[in-house]
């Protein structure tokens, strides 16, 4: 009897490990998304808190996009090369750290810093929760489930990042979204020390450093002009040095991925694949409208419609919900019929929503915004799967995680740099006229991008009216 007890009590003990892996990962991934969103919806009172500019509640929102968006290759390799559980566990130790900073930081310079530090904690965890869970289930239907379970998670977080950050800033204060993360980071990285084993990829590639410093370098040039543009013109001489460092630093990073070849940070030869940059363009172009109108939106609603940060996260919902409802409806379709049509359709349909926008007014009610919001948030719910999609369908059946990596890496670029160009263009809340005609323009211009990367969708994107080959 002794043997039979022990015989049935072994399989209880190797399902409790792969679980309690799959858990404290989703934790972690789920606080990586969230702070894409969360921060949004207390931007006016960091602002008023910190006395910071619209400026500076630009780099507040963009320090974190922009490191996510720097690291994110590099620290996939790094984890097939170092190990993932390693990669992890720093990752959730920096993020754990940043989210601190942030919430006590005395000003916006400290702010900005400690949301870098956020950023660049988010990157080291991001690819390897993936990774980790993968190695934890061995069986493919079982690992399909937990990835599954991981995919849910995250869609969760964008519709939980403007609620959770909206009811904390109303009751907590501000400071309260990033402190929340602590005692989360803690629990997750005490459990991931237990639970997770060590795996390293044989044969990975070598880091990049030049790639990095480089492709960095690009990013935070170029944020730097949009948003020091917006503050003291285009033909400011810090403007025209910026965007001059950019372009150097852009033929530097060609010429240098050029001779590292297939060793590069971004290997030339996946870039010679019309499709795979129609993908990762199109996904840049996504995260560019989207968050930059969603960052003047969610001044809009509270500098200018005087909503509270609670009502205003309420408000946006039906942009968040249907993201979480249509990803697995447009995957699905996507399966089916390859990325075309479901990536012009959902380009369209939030083009659409995009548009309506412009008809918001400082008294408008949800009449107004509710159909523009839901149309907005349709169209990015079918676009989204499509575009990652496309991206790893093609590009070669080896490089998949590669792949993954590189639309990540474009959705983040494009993010931080649509909110640096909104930022620009609308200006500060407090001079309403001019906020509310830039919002309008972003909001109107983000639409007309779209129709753009609908056309180049519908051209290059694999799918069912014409097979296409790369």
């Amino acid at each position: 009897m002794a043997a039979t007890r022990e015989t049935r009590r072994r399989p209880a003990r190797r399902d409790t490990t792969p679980r309690t892996v799959l858990l404290v990962m989703c934790a972690g991934y789920f606080l990586v998304l969230l702070d894409v969103t969360v921060v949004n919806v207390a931007l006016p009172r960091i602002g008023s808190g910190l006395h910071t500019d619209i400026g500076g509640l630009q780099w507040v929102v963009d320090g974190y996009a922009l490191a996510l968006a720097a690291l994110m290759l590099t620290s996939g390799t790094a984890g097939d090369r170092y190990g993932h559980r390693r990669v992890v566990l720093a990752g959730l130790a920096v993020f754990g750290a940043g989210s601190l900073g942030c919430g006590l930081a005395p000003d916006v310079a400290v702010l900005v810093a400690a949301r870098v530090v956020q950023g660049v904690g988010a990157a080291l965890l991001l690819p390897g929760t993936l990774a980790v869970i993968s190695r934890a289930y061995p069986d493919d239907a079982a690992r399909a489930r937990a990835i599954g379970v991981w995919a849910g998670v995250g869609s969760l977080a964008l519709p939980a990042g403007p609620l959770l950050g909206g009811a904390l800033t109303d009751w907590l204060g501000w400071r309260s979204i990033f402190l929340i993360n602590v005692p989360v980071v803690l629990f997750a990285l005490v459990r991931s020390a237990a639970v997770v084993e060590e795996s390293k990829e044989t044969g990975a590639r070598r880091l990049d450093p030049p790639g990095l410093l480089l492709g960095g370098l690009v990013l935070l040039a170029t944020t730097y002009a949009f948003i020091e543009g917006g503050r003291t013109g285009a033909g400011s001489p810090y403007v025209v040095t910026a965007a001059t460092i950019a372009v150097l630093a852009l033929v530097a990073l060609t010429v240098a991925e050029l001779r590292r070849g297939d060793d590069a940070m971004l290997p030339p030869a996946l870039l010679r694949r019309p499709a795979f940059d129609a993908a990762n363009a199109t996904a840049g172009i996504m995260n560019l409208g989207t968050l930059g109108t969603l960052f003047v939106l969610m001044l809009f609603l509270q500098s200018v419609q005087h909503r509270s940060a609670l009502v205003a996260g309420l408000a946006v919902l039906p942009l968040f919900a249907p993201l979480a409802v249509m990803a697995p409806f447009g995957g699905r379709i996507t399966s089916r019929i390859g990325s075309r049509v479901p990536a012009a359709a959902g380009l369209l349909i939030a083009a659409a929503g995009l548009a309506l926008l412009a008809r918001a007014q400082p008294h408008s009610g949800l009449p107004v915004l509710f159909p523009a919001l839901l149309l907005w948030g349709i169209g990015c719910g079918l676009l989204t799967p499509a575009v990652v999609a496309a991206a790893i369908s093609t590009a070669p059946a080896d490089r998949a995680g590669l792949a993954s990596a590189v639309n990540n890496t474009a959705r983040q670029t494009g993010g931080a740099i649509g909110i640096a160009v909104a930022g620009a263009i609308a200006g500060p809340p407090r001079d309403e006229g001019r906020f509310l005609r830039g919002f309008h323009t972003v909001a109107v211009g983000s639409a007309g991008l779209y129709g753009v990367a609908a056309v180049v969708a519908v051209v290059l994107l694999p799918g069912v009216w014409r097979p296409l080959r790369s």
